[in-house]
């Protein structure tokens, strides 16, 4: 014949299960953007895209230079160092290629829609300069007379 169960056994069941804190927040997740490291990858992304947009017409000697090497670091395939474009993308959940079909198309509706404003417009690969080189002034020196040289 079985024996009854005591009262003395079933509290042992029923008590609640304690943890520290740090093993409750352990649990929670954290939101990807608010880890250093993804903020700064975040950080690198959103500078290549606001480069690359101010420099697509290539105005001036840099801005042709930040948008060779902004389309260079984008349509790079190199996973060998922690901030390629390729492995940006990976930790923030972005499509590497449906990214760089954005911006190449961006840029090409964008030049398509200056071309058809402003035809004629070609741009001359050489600086100019405006104005006077140099500026004559009479200074407190200039309105005293020279002395005669012996």
């Amino acid at each position: 014949m079985a024996t009854p169960r005591t009262e003395e056994h079933s509290p042992a069941v029923l008590e609640a299960d304690i943890i520290v804190p740090s093993q409750f927040f352990d649990r929670i997740r954290a939101e990807r953007s608010s880890q250093p490291e993804k903020r700064l990858m975040l950080a690198v992304m959103e500078d290549a895209i606001t480069t690359f947009q101010k420099s697509v017409y290539g105005v001036t000697r840099r801005q042709r230079r930040l948008l060779k090497e902004t389309e260079e670091w984008v349509s790079a395939d190199d996973i060998s160092w922690p901030f390629s474009f390729e492995n940006i993308c990976g930790a923030l959940d972005i499509e590497p290629n449906y990214l760089r079909s954005g911006l190449r198309r961006w840029k090409e509706n964008l030049l398509a829609q200056r071309a058809q404003r402003d035809p004629g417009f070609v741009h001359s690969p050489f600086r100019r300069v405006s104005g006077r080189r140099h500026t004559l002034s009479a200074g407190r020196n200039d309105a005293m007379p020279r002395a005669k040289a012996a």
